[in-house]
């Protein structure tokens, strides 16, 4: 068998130890996030042992796919500077050391002193972006490459001499597994052909797209059958959306992150400008390339803007999820169900948190003290379903008179389901029907102006001082997230963990607290305004008209019709003073704006489906008496560990594993640290003993380093000691 050609390597001495082997397959944040703490409790713990670390992924260390600077620079995080941290903190409870370094916002601020070079590639909108960023701005995606590279080569430089680091740049495809026996190697293979042997295996892959589901081939189908434009869930950024023809209507399912950079790259990725008007709101100029976009989705509103509003009250703490719910859950003889034991205290865990900081943080706001309202609070709380009784109405009404300032479950979750009420807004354009009243309007020009007042409200009440309790609520929903993230995967019901934590839970948080920077829903009534983007409403349907026969919805049901030969119909509603008002609109493009399901076995990579296929990992299968079926995630124990599969590790959303998104924020013992830092530490007890004493595993004739990397020429070595 012929091998590619292998960098040089400086031989160990004579009778030294081989030097153990781990492959991390991936270079985005997760993964190099990982590769830090492999390298600090090394240092700390076994800084003697050698190791030999390969980076495979055809985009470079840092940034990776999703975070590569060849994007657009209009496209941003969802995160401001301040909340963006590579490093760990003194506030990490975490079994491997604490090397600090700096976050995001102090990156900036130390490569505006000169201490810190921008990279190569930087050009004037980067150095523009570095001039003008404060902390509470969002960066671009490209800005956080340059600090995600840069995190990386930091922790090359803190790492031990006896540690290699390279990157291959190239595209892992299968690997065969070996590991059964200390000598015995895993063997990587990868696009260009050539081979990576490793002892242990990182599967670090980041997020991926998926096979078409039945109904998107359908669509596609559907839309070549009538030379119609249909673009299935994908990544926004990866998305070639040059064809979207420019003044015609299209249907844009989805009104969550990926919609909002959809929108972006439509309007003022196409030339339009933003420009604040003499009354200091925002205003649209088209360009005439835009498209019309009509958005809708289940709930028919954008996920809650980010917040930049500081808590002034008590501080946020959890009360029903915190020490003495994990004793409980240590103790229950039964498997926990989400329903039933923990949205209760999800609830609870939200009202206390956003009540407090109103009472204490703004007792003008509101009549009474929070000592008397929280005792109220609990008692109503510590019956059943109490979260949804009447009692809780009526003391929050008797104690908050501001409408403004009540916080409602069911209201928060789903707006346009209630009747809604119209609140004037202050930070943004006002709607141009704002001043006829609801009757004089027609249905869709109503559903128009009631999705406005929703998303004028919730910037208002997000960005502005006096509602500080819109960020308490935020927090304490992070900290209930944390804290789910620490219950064991097997103390839950089937039901709980396929269904109710990755969509109930995942989604709720989602639209809660990973919502688009304030701004972005501010442009979008901007456009609004100037007609670019119009809303479906909620509850979205869409049909399709199959020209001179009748028109059918995705079902194969028959539907009212008389349209053209071939279109995509869109319909929404919304609930208006207890009135159901609904929009419909006829396009022949259809957009599905949102992020592909993470399942291994329908992945579009081929590595997680090889994986699947060959037994070495497995979708997660549970059964009981709620449920039985699986996940499609790829089954992981606890600390990333891949059940039956020797030395072999798998971190990332694809994994049965609780998400903790792609960022660490700093300051909070963030769970992405905690699971870092317990995953490298499985990873290096795993190769703790490989070749200790002896390279009695090398091929003859080789160093022990070579006989591991038969790679490709297409790559980068960073050396940090031989």
């Amino acid at each position: 068998m012929s091998t590619a050609p292998v960098t040089p390597v400086t031989p160990a001495p004579q009778g030294a130890p081989a030097p153990a082997g781990i492959v991390i397959i991936g270079a985005g944040p997760a993964a190099v996030m990982l590769l830090e703490r492999i390298l600090a409790n090394h240092a700390r713990d076994t800084p003697s042992q050698r190791l030999d670390i390969q980076l495979v992924d055809p985009h470079e260390p840092g940034g990776g796919r999703i975070w590569r600077r060849a994007q657009s620079p209009l496209l941003k995080l969802n995160s401001m500077f301040a909340d963006v941290a590579f490093f760990t903190d003194p506030s990490c409870q975490i079994a491997g050391p604490v090397a600090q370094g700096p976050t995001l916002s102090h990156w900036v601020e130390l490569v505006r002193a000169g201490d810190i070079d921008l990279p190569e590639w930087a050009d004037e909108r980067i150095f523009t972006e570095v001039a003008t960023a404060g902390p509470q701005d969002f960066p671009t995606r490209r800005l956080n490459n340059a600090y995600l590279g840069w995190a990386y080569e930091e922790a090359l430089r803190r790492a031990a001499p006896s540690v290699t680091v390279e990157w291959v740049q190239d595209l892992a495809v299968s690997v065969n597994a070996g590991g059964h026996t200390p000598g015995d190697l895993h063997t990587v293979r990868l696009a260009s052909g050539a081979e990576l042997c490793a002892d242990a295996v990182v599967y670090a892959l980041g997020h991926n797209g998926s096979m078409p589901t039945n109904e998107a081939i359908k669509l596609s189908s559907f839309a070549d059958r009538h030379n119609l434009g249909y673009v299935a869930p994908g990544f926004t950024a990866d998305l070639n959306l040059d064809w979207v023809p420019a003044g015609e209507p299209v249907i844009v399912r989805g009104m969550g992150l990926a919609a909002v950079d959809l929108t972006v790259l439509l309007t003022e990725g196409r030339g339009g400008t933003f420009a604040r008007t003499p009354q200091g709101t925002l205003a649209y100029t088209p360009s005439g390339q835009e498209p019309i976009l009509h958005l809708g989705s289940r709930r028919g509103v954008p996920y809650r803007s980010k917040i930049t509003s500081t808590p002034v009250g008590e501080p946020v703490a959890l009360e029903y999820l915190g020490a003495e719910f994990h004793a409980w859950v240590r103790d229950l003889g039964r498997p926990l169900d989400f329903a039933a034991d923990v949205w209760p205290r999800i609830v609870a865990d939200l009202l206390t948190g956003y009540y407090r900081e109103l009472f204490t943080g703004h007792p003008d706001r509101v009549t009474g003290t929070w000592d008397d309202f929280a005792a109220g609070l609990r008692e109503i709380l510590g019956t059943p379903a109490g979260y949804e009784s009447a009692d809780l109405i009526t003391l929050i009404t008797a104690h908050v008179p501001h409408a403004d300032d009540r916080f409602d479950l069911a209201s928060f979750d789903m707006p346009l389901a209630g009747p809604g009420v119209s609140v004037p807004s202050e930070a943004a354009p006002a709607a141009s029907t704002a001043g006829a009243t609801a009757p004089d309007l027609s249905p869709t020009d109503r559903v128009q102006q009631r999705v406005r007042e929703h998303i004028a409200q919730d910037l208002r009440q997000r960005t502005s001082p006096e509602h500080s309790a819109t960020q308490a609520l935020f927090l304490t929903a992070l900290f209930a997230h944390m804290a789910l993230a620490e219950v064991p995967v097997e103390k839950w019901n089937a039901t709980s963990r396929t269904q109710a934590l990755p969509k109930r839970w995942q989604g709720f948080f989602s639209y809660l607290a990973s919502g688009p920077p304030g701004h972005r829903l501010e442009e979008l009534l901007a456009l609004a305004e100037a007609g670019v983007v119009h809303f479906l409403g909620g509850s979205v349907q869409l049909e399709l008209h199959d020209g001179d026969a009748a028109a059918l919805d995705l079902a194969g049901r028959p539907i009212d019709g008389g349209w053209g030969s071939g279109q995509f119909i869109g319909s929404g509603s919304a609930n208006i003073a207890g009135e159901i008002a609904q929009t419909r609109v006829v396009a022949n493009t259809l957009i599905d704006a949102w992020l592909p399901s993470a399942e291994a076995a329908g992945s579009d990579n081929v590595l997680l489906r090889q994986l699947i296929r060959s037994g070495q990992a497995s979708e997660l299968r549970v059964a009981d008496a709620t449920y039985s079926g699986t996940t499609g995630q790829v089954e992981v124990a606890d600390h990333g560990v891949i059940p039956g599969a020797e030395r072999q590790f798998a971190l990332g959303s694809f994994t049965s594993d609780m998400n903790a998104g792609a960022f660490a924020r700093p300051g909070l013992n963030s769970l992405p640290f905690r699971q870092h830092d317990r995953l490298a530490r499985q990873v290096l007890d795993a190769v703790s003993s490989v070749g200790v004493g002896s390279d009695a595993h090398a091929l003859p004739g080789s160093s022990p380093v070579a006989s591991r990397q038969l790679v490709s020429a297409a790559r980068r070595r960073d050396t940090i000691g031989e």
